[in-house]
């Protein structure tokens, strides 16, 4: 974490002895997003193109740590995506031909629930662009 970051955390006066402290033991509980209301929003990464998709995963209601993203191409069979990192996935054409939309996206939670977006990323996609799905996990 940055000096900056570490000395906005401090107490009013006391950045500079925080700064200094070196390795602090930090405790933190996760605790699960509540979207009510919202499903999940798909934001497509402004470098995807037609042989490199990756995707920002929004708005996962409670159970929403992720473990497995996959994906599945129009004609084909369900593939892994790899995490980037956080909440966005890649995947890469490895046939060197472009991949087939629409795109159906998979979901498993760190507890093993699994959700599935069907056909999410249309046709005709766009990078920057942002598809709403029909699913949420509350």
């Amino acid at each position: 974490m940055s000096g900056t970051s570490m000395g906005a955390m401090a107490k009013p006066g006391m950045a500079d002895r925080l700064r200094a402290a070196g390795i602090l033991k930090i405790q933190y509980k996760r605790v699960p997003c509540k979207y009510s209301g919202v499903n999940i929003a798909f934001r497509v990464d402004q470098g995807s193109n037609p042989f490199y998709f990756e995707v920002l995963i929004e708005f996962e209601d409670g159970d929403g740590d992720l473990s497995a993203v996959d994906i599945m191409e129009s004609g084909c069979s369900w593939t892994p995506m790899v995490q980037n990192w956080g909440a966005l996935w890649r995947y890469n054409s490895n046939t060197g031909k472009a991949l087939r939309a629409p795109f159906s996206l998979r979901l498993t939670s760190d507890s093993g629930k699994v959700l599935v977006a069907n056909n999410v990323i249309p046709a005709g996609w766009r990078a920057g662009g942002t598809y709403r799905s029909l699913v949420n996990y509350s």
